[in-house]
């Protein structure tokens, strides 16, 4: 190492074009160098969540994770398997082994879970997926004194138009409750009209629903039939029709239930400066440059921000 330090030393030609060589390799390395906020990390696990509304832990473990975990043992490529049992939901964590195909191994547990038929009638569908880490770029926060139904459609807004920037592909909206429509049935209400209430259930199945009818074929062409009866918003599900009386007259939901259009029960809530908010992340993918979506999005809000409703801020 000294003699090399040494004969660049007395030749400042040569040490003058190394120098050269190596700034103009950096240059034309540059653009090619891919900007990250933060290295993405590949994370070998699969996940199966089965929600099961209204069970408690023990219920959860009993029907749902243990019955799981003993279908899924003896897959190749697995190297070990834990789950956790919450009200309402259990989870189940699969971690493959290095060398393992990940996307057979998930084939091949769907294929496992799907086989369960002994799982409780109330428990829905599971969902199976591979845990992926993604890093946001930035995050835009709408707040502001306004109710939460407002801010959740603004958020919605704001995501769309982000994601119909070019060159912008994973735009989330977070912290925003889901819609939820709630039926609360009056027992009193069920005793005086002698309903039950499955039967209550039963006629909110049948009657909000879209139904093909089949077609008609004429010399003209061919008229496709369909009902639309599928409810969406409380006043929809109010006027759901229950009983019909041979005198014409007809006993619908909201006769013998309070329906609340409202947002799912949580126990979280979001603020940002002590003001209601939702969030949207942007999140780079691929190769995507995380100085570009950044510029792309900060120009957004700034052109945006004038058309937003009073009292309504948007904050990078």
């Amino acid at each position: 190492m000294n003699r090399a330090i040494s004969w660049f030393a007395t030749n400042s030609v040569a040490a003058n074009l190394l120098l050269l060589l190596i700034v103009t390799g950096g240059i034309l390395t540059m653009p090619r160098i891919r900007q990250e906020v933060f290295p993405e990390i590949s994370i070998d696990v699969i996940t199966v969540v089965i929600p099961y509304p209204g069970a408690a832990p023990v219920e959860v473990e009993e029907a749902i994770c243990i019955r799981v975990e003993e279908q899924l043992n003896g897959i190749d490529g697995i190297d070990r398997i834990h789950s956790t049992a919450r009200e309402g939901v259990g989870q189940v964590f699969v971690e493959l082994e290095t060398t393992a195909d990940s996307r057979r191994t998930l084939d091949e547990i769907k294929a496992r879970v799907d086989a369960i038929d002994t799982f409780p009638e109330e428990a829905e569908r599971p969902i199976i997926q591979q845990l992926v880490v993604r890093q946001s770029v930035l995050s835009v926060a709408i707040a502001g004194d306004a109710d939460e139904g407002t801010l959740k459609k603004l958020g919605q807004r704001v995501r769309d138009d982000i994601s119909a920037i070019p060159g912008i592909t994973n735009v989330d909206l977070t912290l925003a409750r889901p819609y939820e429509i709630a039926i609360e049935v009056s027992e009193e209400q069920l005793q005086r009209h002698g309903l039950s209430f499955s039967q209550v259930a039963d006629a909110v199945r049948r009657a909000s629903i879209d139904l093909p009818g089949g077609s008609i074929k004429s010399d003209s062409g061919e008229i496709l039939l369909r009902t639309k009866g599928q409810a969406y918003t409380g006043k929809e599900f109010e006027a759901l029709v229950l009983l019909s009386e041979r005198d014409g007259t007809r006993l619908t939901l909201g006769d013998v239930a309070h329906v609340v259009d409202g947002f799912e029960e949580s126990d979280t809530s979001a603020r940002f400066d002590a003001e209601p908010a939702v969030l949207v992340k942007v999140y780079r993918v691929g190769q995507q440059s995380a100085l570009e979506l950044a510029a792309a999005v900060r120009n957004y809000v700034e052109n945006m921000r004038d058309s937003v409703p009073d009292g309504i801020k948007l904050i990078i």
